[in-house]
């Protein structure tokens, strides 16, 4: 029987690297691409089958900064498919991101300026936006989305008699000090990605504790996080012009033999992601993030980080989604009331 795995954001960057990677693994998989844009999801899947004729790809149209897409989603995956065994949640946005200066003239000179490149930290900050669903943009897409759209396939995931994977694309720019749970969507912030990325850890960890066999029998859920390095995409072109990385390479290339994190393309940034996809989960550390590294020389390998964060933070976070999945969906069950009072489709 074929491996079902699903890949969200899989038009562009670490998801469609990913996706070529993972038939260059098995090309008997069935791969369903959940992209927002059809029409760059069917070229990808022409591509995918050129070269890998055996393989069988799908497409599930889906907005993770849309819940009525995600319940639409989710309800025809549920149509589709028995199990997923592998879910890897990977689309996310980092907009308008603002370049602080000061604070990246000031790093060049101080000792921890291999760290702040490493994971940009304090050098970023973005302006959020408030959705149709009245979540903010950030948090909404990158973690919130993803959590509907897991509570809603549960059915397709934990199972007793099979292991179910889910794969989240997180960031060494995960900041402990950038989340808090009295403002969970970073609405008081200026960093909401860094904030929406500890949150995906806290998320995978609380997942474990409520879904893992190993602590529920009966169940099949394993979570793991992931950071695919610093590359160049159109996330990163959004921080700094392309003409400005390709006079940066040179001396990023010289920083890579003094930091791993710059893996630089996206097919270097899956490598954890696709080790992952062969490892026995019950072996995998549910605190530990599994980030990929790429030597001054362009050999990828895979290192750890240990998640700075604690099992009770994690409970309280999940209970805090839980509590806004019910409010939201009273929400939309007022919409729909609403929309077939006036004979709106």
């Amino acid at each position: 029987m074929r491996k079902v795995v699903l890949v969200t954001g899989a038009s562009s960057g670490v998801g469609l690297a990913l996706c070529k990677r993972l038939l260059e693994e098995d090309d008997e998989l069935h791969l369903c691409l959940a992209c927002r844009n059809v029409g760059k999801a069917e070229a990808v899947r022409g591509a995918l089958l050129a070269s890998h004729p055996a393989a069988e790809v799908s497409i599930v149209q889906v907005d993770v900064c849309s819940l009525q897409s995600v319940l639409q989603a989710a309800g025809e995956l549920k149509q589709r498919f028995q199990r997923l065994d592998y879910v890897y949640l990977n689309a996310g946005i980092m907009p308008n991101p603002q370049l602080n200066i000061k604070a990246l003239f000031s790093g060049l000179f101080s000792r921890k300026v291999i760290h702040i490149f490493s994971t940009a930290e304090g050098l970023l900050t973005q302006e959020d936006r408030v959705t149709a669903d009245g979540l903010q943009e950030v948090f909404e897409t990158n973690v919130f989305g993803h959590f509907i759209l897991i509570r809603e396939l549960e059915p397709l995931l934990c199972h007793s008699d099979h292991l179910s994977r889910l794969i989240w694309t997180s960031s060494r720019n995960a900041r402990r000090s950038n989340f808090h749970l009295e403002d969970i969507q970073h609405r008081r912030g200026q960093e909401p990605y860094s904030s929406s990325k500890y949150a995906i850890d806290l998320l995978s960890v609380a997942l474990n504790q409520n879904f893992n066999p190993r602590v529920r029998p009966g169940w099949g859920l394993y979570s793991s996080v992931v950071c695919p390095g610093t590359m160049v995409t159109n996330l990163t072109c959004g921080i700094l012009p392309p003409f400005l990385w390709t006079l940066l390479l040179p001396i990023i290339w010289l920083i890579r033999f003094f930091a791993n994190a710059f893996t630089l393309t996206p097919d270097n940034g899956t490598e954890a992601l696709v080790w992952l996809f062969h490892q026995k989960p019950e072996s995998l550390n549910p605190l530990t993030k599994y980030l990929s590294a790429t030597t001054g020389f362009g050999s990828n390998y895979v290192t750890t980080q240990k998640m700075d964060l604690d099992e009770d933070t994690a409970e309280k976070f999940y209970q805090n989604l839980l509590e806004l999945e019910k409010q939201v969906r009273v929400t939309i069950q007022k919409k729909q009331i609403i929309r077939a009072d006036d004979g709106t489709p």
